[in-house]
This record gives C-alpha cells, structure tokens and sequence, in this order.
C-alpha cells in the first residue's frame, strides 16, 4: 500500500510539472497571440491609410483624366481654328496676289494702249517726199536699232526693220506703209517682252553667272574653327557668291550669317520671323537675298541686312523641303511634301505655275530650262520650265535626299538612303558613277551632298559625324574627315573659291574645315 502512495505521489510530481510546463507555454502563447493581435492592428490600420490614399489618389486622376479631356477639346478646337485661320490667310494671300496681278496687268495693258497711240499717230503724220531716203531711212534703222539693242531681242527683226528701210520711196502710199511696217516692228517687240514676264518700260531681267571663278579646289585636311551655331540642330549650310559669307539655317527658326575671316568664323547678322524649322537657305546670284524653306507649309525671302522676313511664299499644303533661286533673282523654285513643285515670281510673290509631281519632293535644282526634283519613291524626275511636264525620270536605288548641279549644267550629284552618292552625266541622261565607302551612312532624308566648285570632288557627311571626299575622275574615296562632329552631318557646303568647306549637324555644330 505505501508502494502504491509512492508511485501515486511521483506520477502526481510527473503531472504537476508538465502542467507547470504546459502553462508556461500557454502563456508564451498568449504573449505571441497578442504581438501578432497588435501586428495585425497595424496592419489594418496600414491597409485602412493605403486604401484612402488610394481612394485620394484614384479621384485626382479621375480629375487629371477629366481636365486631360477638357485640354483635348480645346487642343483640337485650337487646331481647328488654327486651320481655318491658315486657309483664310491663303485665301486672302492668293486674292491678294490676284488682285495684284490683274492690276499689273491692266497697268500693262493700259501702257501697251498707248504707246501703240502714240505710234499710230506717228504713223499718221506726213511725210515730205522731197526729204532724201537715204537720210530718212537711216534714221528710222537707227531708231529701230537702239531700241532692238535696249531690248536685248533677236536678230533678224533689226535686219528685216534695216531691209525695209532702205527700199526707195515711190509715194506717199509707200511712207505710209513703211511707217506702218515700223510700227508692226515695234508692237513685235512689245509683244515679245510681254511672253517673257517683263513690263513694257521695266529694264531686261538680269541673268547673273557664279561670280569666282575656281581654278582648283583645295581638298580640306583640318577643322579650323568648330562652333555651336544654333540652339537646336542645324539643317541647311550655304556660301554666298563672294565666298566669305554663309548661312547656316536650323530648326529654332533662325538663319544665322557668318563671315569667313582669317580661318575663323564670324557672327555677321540674324534673320528672324520664320514660322517654323528651317529645311534649305539659298543666296540669289547676286548675293543680296536669301530664300528659305520652312516647316510652316512656306518659303520665306530676306534681304541680306535685314532681320526680319521681306515677304512669305505660302500655298503648299505640307512643310516645304527645297526652296532654290533660279538663274536670275526674280524667280524661285520650291518643293515640299504635298507632292508639288512651285515656280514663284519674286517680284510680286505670285506662284506662276504649280507642278503635280506624284511623291515627297525632297529637293530641287535649276538649270537653264529644267527643273530637276528628288523625291520619296527613289525617281529623280526632270520638268520642262517652259511646258508643264515631265521629260525624263531616273531611277535610283533608295529615297533621294539631295541634289547638286555642277556649274556647268552638264552633271547631277544625287545623295540617297541606299547610302551611295550617283553622279548622272545630263547629256545623256544615265548614271555615270556610284560613289560608296565603309562606313558611309546616310543618316536622314534631308543629307545634302554637294560638288566641289570645280566638278572634281565630291563631299557627304556620314551618319556618324563623318565627312568622306569621293575623286569624280577616278571614282576613288579620296579623303575621310572626322573629330569635330559627335552626331548625324546633315548639310556640307563648298565655297565658290574651292579654299574653305563648312559642315554642320545634328549636335548645333558648324564647322569649318580648310
């Protein structure tokens, strides 16, 4: 029995201690449960911030989604607007030219009226027969004479006038008739300046030729002077006709002049006022003015000194690639992306003949009577500048981005996404010379390559800030240029001297290489 108490007694210790044991982990279990109780009310507190920031934040871009739409509607109405109010400026632009025309031309007509008055009345005047023929025929041939030689006119009407009046008077019939004969001569004259544009009292067109002459070109072996020219890229680079002043064109709507002195380049003068990018700068003949293609569906004409725009060629329907002077400073020639071409008459910015030229126009250059377009589809076409129409197209491997025409009129320098340069013998109208390099990327759809003044070089900039030089002779890479460009060339220009050549790109960067 005292066995049994014993075993009793110890089983009961046993028992006691795992519940002291029990207990102790009951209450580290209530502890824990408490910890994860107070975790979990921060949790939801937590969760509870989050949801109304949430809620905040869903509610301010409900607002920002609502106000968003709101400046949607008014971007648009203001686009709308925007158009309404360049159609309408257009529209007042070509009433404006037309009514311009029209009194030009009744002004024209009206001085026509009268000086055939007052010829005729000439004609009617009486004639002595007793005065010699001889003197009197002489000084009716030197009267047609100066005014065949003010003229400027063919030939054979001073010989035909000359012939008429050295026949012999027989009568008085005969005076008349040869009174009425100089008469006819004269109206020729009158309706021959007429087919060619001028007024009756206004002096010939001027035709001017490339002032330098350049023997030989010197081939540029270092960058003399590197500037950041605009303050965003820099699109289109141009020498004057006496080779020390350029132009440089970019897109913060701003054409800057600079003088070339002493290897160095100079700030001359800022041409302001443009409505949009700068595509292409080109100098008339004579130096005196600039034309400038835009982004603003227009061409822009300044007079070099001033800074603000003498007049704005509007009509195209998208951004204007090309805009180039013809050979006299009266006419130009622009290309754009609305697939048209237009020939313009700069004294009364009038658009006197509109070309459908079937795809992007990205250049364009002159020549006596043609007009040469590259375009979009890989065609350069070529237009007859007296008839509407196209006489010849070529076709080149990849979008055309650039065309030079030598000075003599004989070659055509294309530049094209296939990254080669062609050189089109015009004589003949064929492809004469692929020009390619290593390395040679055309790097945009406005790349402009050029000749050398001389035809005996010609000069692209690379996608990766490169210049490279092909020989026209032999086909040859001559030279290749690099260091001062970081980023695409997009223009290059040679100086009409051969002395100096200018780049610019796509990093602000003008540079003058000698």
């Amino acid at each position: 029995m005292a066995y049994q108490v014993v075993e009793k007694s110890a089983a009961l210790g046993t028992l006691e201690s795992e519940l002291e044991e029990r207990q102790s982990r009951l209450a580290a279990l209530e502890a824990r449960v408490a910890q994860l109780q107070e975790a979990r009310a921060l949790q939801v507190r937590q969760v509870n911030a989050r949801r109304a920031r949430n809620a905040a934040q869903r509610a301010a871009y409900e607002a920002l989604r609502a106000h968003a739409r709101l400046q949607e509607a008014a971007l648009r109405k203001l686009e709308e607007e925007a158009r309404d109010l360049l159609e309408q400026l257009v529209r007042r632009k070509a009433l404006a030219a037309a009514e311009r025309n029209l009194r030009l031309e009744r002004r024209e007509r009206a001085k026509q009226a009268r000086v055939s008055q007052e010829l005729k009345k000439a004609a009617k005047r009486t004639v002595s027969i007793s005065e010699s023929p001889d003197t009197l025929g002489d000084e009716i041939k030197e009267g047609v004479e100066m005014t065949l030689a003010l003229s400027a006119e063919p030939e054979f009407l001073e010989s035909e006038a000359g012939e008429k009046w050295k026949r012999p008077f027989r009568s008085a019939s005969a005076t008349s008739l040869t009174l009425s004969r100089c008469v006819d001569v004269v109206k020729s004259l009158l309706d021959f300046k007429k087919r060619r544009g001028h007024s009756v009292g206004g002096a010939p067109e001027q035709r001017y030729q490339s002032i330098p002459v350049c023997v030989a070109t010197r081939l540029p072996t270092l960058a003399q002077d590197v500037l950041d020219a605009h303050l965003s890229e820099v699109n289109a680079v141009r020498f004057g006709p006496n080779s020390s002043l350029l132009a440089t064109g970019g897109a913060d709507r701003l054409i800057h002049l600079w003088n070339v002195v002493g290897g160095r380049l100079e700030a001359n003068h800022t041409l302001e006022g443009a409505g949009g990018s700068i595509t292409s700068v080109d100098f008339d003949p004579s130096g005196s003015q600039i034309l400038a293609g835009t982004y603003n569906q227009a061409a822009q004409l300044w007079k070099v000194g001033k800074a603000q725009s003498k007049e704005t060629l509007s009509g195209h329907t998208d951004k204007v690639t090309a805009a180039k002077f013809k050979l006299t400073r009266h006419e130009a020639v622009t290309g754009s992306r609305d697939r048209t071409v237009k020939e313009w008459d700069l004294c009364r910015a009038y658009c006197s003949r509109t070309i459908n030229v079937l795809s992007y126009c990205n250049d364009v250059v002159c020549g006596d009577h043609v007009i040469i377009s590259g375009h979009n589809d890989q065609m350069i076409r070529f237009w007859d500048s007296r008839v509407p129409r196209c006489i010849q197209v070529i076709p080149v491997q990849g979008r055309v981005t650039s065309l030079s025409l030598s000075h003599d009129q004989l070659h055509l320098l294309s530049c094209s996404r296939d990254d080669t340069l062609k050189v089109i013998d015009l004589r003949v109208n064929n492809i004469r010379q692929v020009f390619s390099a290593d390395g040679f990327k055309c790097g945009s759809d406005w790349t402009k390559a050029m000749f050398s003044p001389d035809r005996s070089y010609a000069v692209a900039g690379s996608w990766d800030g490169a210049l490279y030089i092909w020989d026209v002779n032999t086909g040859k890479l001559e030279r290749s240029l690099r260091g001062p460009h970081c980023a695409v060339v997009n223009a290059v220009a040679w100086c009409y001297s051969g002395s100096h050549m200018v780049s610019v790109d796509q990093a602000r960067k003008i540079v003058l290489w000698h």
